[in-house]
């Protein structure tokens, strides 16, 4: 695979290749009117997905960092974007071009003042993984096979920047306006922040695997700290494939059901009990053991979950509040969905589509066990998803709705059933977390 020798780093040359990427993407809508002269109009929009999608990630994957953060995001969003969109974008997952080999030797020289064959007994500048922030590397040491992850340069430093651009889209895309909009990028460009932070993921990491080491199924990586950084860590190296690979060819059911249980319990009893949970459920962050193991990795976007949000977003999944129109409008205003200079359009409107999107999303909650690979429930998602991105009424109002922590909350929720979606889970016992509680365990 093509490496990267130097990655743009300043606020002038990031920008100027979302400059450049802008124009490739006016030229492919050029093209597109040219098509509809001679194709359908169905044909014509398929060319212009597959060639924006493909503008767009090239763009991206040189820019790295949280540019390449927002594509990986994305391409979570099944139900939303088109299918162009999401294979592309998928490859920021866990498939990106890697640093070249004297960009490795920088960053080790700059963090440990050594080179990594004087750290290592053995490493191989030849990336295994290369992501959105980060890549990974095979070393060993006294007979101990590792995997070294490796930061991008500059990463760390351009993310309020990248933020920058993003966001005046951003603001038009989701019709996000008002004083108070700030918060939800401020959210975002924190947690992004975080995530640059090896050193907290490192402590983070160690904190869940021995809350959530008890958990059938469920094997993690032991952390190295003295082997890690700022901007490196080092980690065991795991055996096994990703989870996007297991489901490709799966026929076995025992064992989806086994994985989709494991990985059901793991959030469920993050969510729950240690009010603290990973809010990254790409399937690029968990590997299948040849034992049919579930093995979670990467621990540095962690969302912890206040009591004032947790209360009455889990109320919500009652029936008895969902169906009480009272507690559902006294629900909706804690949660900030529902606001105080709302018009009577925008309260009617808000409040029906928030309980159509609750009755449907809480499904899974209203049953002892759940079906995750029946089809008929993604698509009811997926036909709500469409339609309201569509409705011209909704445009009109304002988009500033919902607790800052519905950004983290939703993504890990969304990841989470697309990815138990993916494994086909049939019999998925919902509330078995409980019988995993260990009163001691803490985050």
């Amino acid at each position: 695979m093509k490496t990267i020798d130097k990655i743009p780093t300043s606020k002038i040359a990031r920008a100027s290749k979302m400059v450049a990427t802008g124009a490739k993407i006016g030229v492919n809508y050029l093209k597109y009117y040219g098509d509809r002269i001679t194709k359908t109009e169905e044909q014509s929009k398929s060319i212009l997905d597959k060639n924006n999608a493909e503008d767009i990630y090239d763009g991206l994957k040189q820019l790295k960092g949280s540019a390449l953060k927002v594509a990986q995001m994305l391409s979570m969003e099944k139900n939303i974007l088109p299918q162009a969109y999401v294979e592309k974008l998928s490859l920021s997952q866990f498939s990106v071009p890697p640093l070249s080999a004297p960009l490795v030797f920088k960053t080790f020289k700059k963090y440990f003042g050594k080179f990594p064959d004087e750290i290592f007994d053995t490493f191989n500048l030849n990336s295994v993984n290369a992501a959105s922030i980060g890549q990974v590397h095979v070393a060993k040491k006294k007979g101990k096979k590792l995997a070294v992850k490796i930061q991008y340069p500059g990463v760390a430093e351009s993310i309020t920047s990248d933020l920058a651009m993003v966001k005046p889209i951003a603001i038009k895309m989701f019709n996000i306006n008002g004083k108070d909009s700030d918060k939800y990028f401020k959210e975002v460009e924190n947690k992004l922040i975080e995530e640059t932070n090896y050193l907290l993921e490192v402590v983070q990491s160690k904190e869940v695997v021995q809350a959530c080491k008890h958990i059938p199924n469920l094997k993690f990586p032991d952390y190295y700290e003295e082997l890690s950084s700022e901007r490196i860590i080092t980690m065991d190296w795991m055996e096994g494939e990703h989870l996007s690979e297991f489901t490709s060819y799966n026929t076995n059911q025992v064992k989806a059901d086994k994985i989709g249980q494991a990985l059901w319990d793991f959030y469920m009893y993050q969510m729950h009990v240690l009010k603290k949970v990973h809010a990254d459920p790409h399937p690029g962050n968990f590997l299948v053991s040849k034992n049919g193991d579930l093995i979670a990795l990467d621990f540095g976007c962690m969302k912890t979950v206040p009591n004032d949000f947790y209360k009455p977003y889990f109320e919500l999944v009652k029936k008895e509040v969902i169906n009480n129109p009272e507690l559902f409008s006294e629900k909706m205003y804690e949660l900030e969905i529902l606001r105080e200079d709302d018009s009577k359009a925008e309260l009617e409107f808000f409040s029906s589509m928030f309980h159509e999107l609750l009755t449907l999303f809480t499904k899974p909650f209203h049953q002892d066990s759940f079906d995750f690979s029946n089809p008929k429930f993604f698509n009811s998602i997926s036909e709500m998803g469409q339609r309201y991105s569509k409705n011209t009424e909704l445009r009109k109002m304002n988009g500033n709705r919902g607790s800052k922590h519905f950004i983290y909350i939703n993504r890990t929720f969304f990841g989470l059933y697309n990815l138990m979606f993916d494994l086909k889970a049939k019999d998925i016992k919902i509330n078995n977390f409980r019988k995993l509680c260990n009163p001691v365990a803490a985050i």
